[in-house]
């Protein structure tokens, strides 16, 4: 089932997006107490900058993920610039509220606190500050000036190429090749994968983790060629719940552990991580079940 399309916000306003869900009602939790505004309306205008965050509520938007709201802007309306999001993360965890990026690299995230949300708005809506600084401006937690230190790989904001297709709809981890200059590293990489299942999928066996095998989806096609992490998020299908996607980019291909490139989806969508490949699969587990998040990984 399609999840719905996004209303479209008036010049100025934002949407403030809830994709947490209980028997149909939308769950804020402390969120909109916790925002510095005065309610008008649906709306709620921020008191550091004049922002109007837009309250906006579906219960066809429950568990949706943020690097999927690109893929819901209404066909032949111009995108707004950002989206604000209150994810389980918010509601159950009081995590910083997800701002999504529409424009400039459509589907990465980066959080914010509440109490910082209408300067940084504001900035963002008045251009004197970019998307690309709050994403180099984030601790391991995915926080915009978090005091969580910064993480060991810092997120690449580079594009190469602007258009890519839509990434294969699994359950599985993704492992998407997107470096082309050394065959032979690749294919060492897929050898260490195992053989494919009846599936087309690939599992690792004993010899690549002592801990949790690896089962992934292999995406080895030029089309992806230098695709960039913050990129991923959006060509994930809505809907559909892939553990995690990791990019064989060239740092992957130079050395013989095969670290891959690991792309958030749900907590920071697009933040990145960098693992070996027999680590993969113990980690894709742990994100499976919740038993540790993404930034227990950065």
């Amino acid at each position: 089932m399609p999840y719905p399309k996004l209303p479209a916000p008036a010049p100025g306003e934002v949407l403030l997006i809830c994709t947490c869900y209980e028997e149909d009602k939308a769950r804020w939790g402390e969120v909109l107490g916790a925002l510095r505004g005065r309610q008008d309306g649906d709306a709620v205008v921020l008191d550091d900058g004049g922002v109007r965050l837009r309250l906006a509520e579906d219960p066809g938007w429950d568990y949706l993920q943020g690097g999927n709201l690109p893929a819901l802007v209404p066909e032949g309306s111009a995108a707004p610039p950002i989206a604000a999001v209150v994810d389980i993360p918010v509601v159950y965890g009081g995590a910083a509220v997800l701002l999504v990026d529409l424009r400039e690299i459509p589907g990465r995230g980066v959080r914010v606190p509440g109490d910082d949300l209408g300067r940084v708005l504001a900035a963002l809506l008045g251009g004197s500050l970019r998307f690309d600084e709050l994403v180099h401006g984030m601790d391991r937690f995915g926080v915009y000036q978090g005091d969580g230190w910064a993480p060991a790989i810092p997120t690449p904001t580079t594009v190469v190429r602007a258009s890519f297709p839509r990434l294969p709809a699994t359950e599985m981890t993704l492992l998407v090749r997107t470096d082309f200059t050394d065959d032979r590293a690749w294919r060492a990489l897929v050898d260490a994968l195992g053989e494919p299942d009846e599936d087309g999928g690939f599992s690792a066996g004993e010899g690549l983790s002592d801990r949790v095998e690896l089962s992934a989806v292999v995406v080895d096609d030029r089309e992806f060629e230098h695709l960039q992490p913050g990129q991923v998020p959006a060509l994930v299908p809505p809907g559909e719940h892939t553990t995690m996607v990791a990019l064989a980019d060239a740092a992957t291909m130079a050395d013989p552990a095969h670290p891959v490139l690991v792309v958030d989806l749900y907590d920071t969508p697009g933040q990145v991580t960098r693992i070996p490949l027999a680590e993969a699969g113990s980690m894709a587990a742990n994100l499976e079940i919740s038993n540790m998040d993404f930034a227990d990984f950065v």
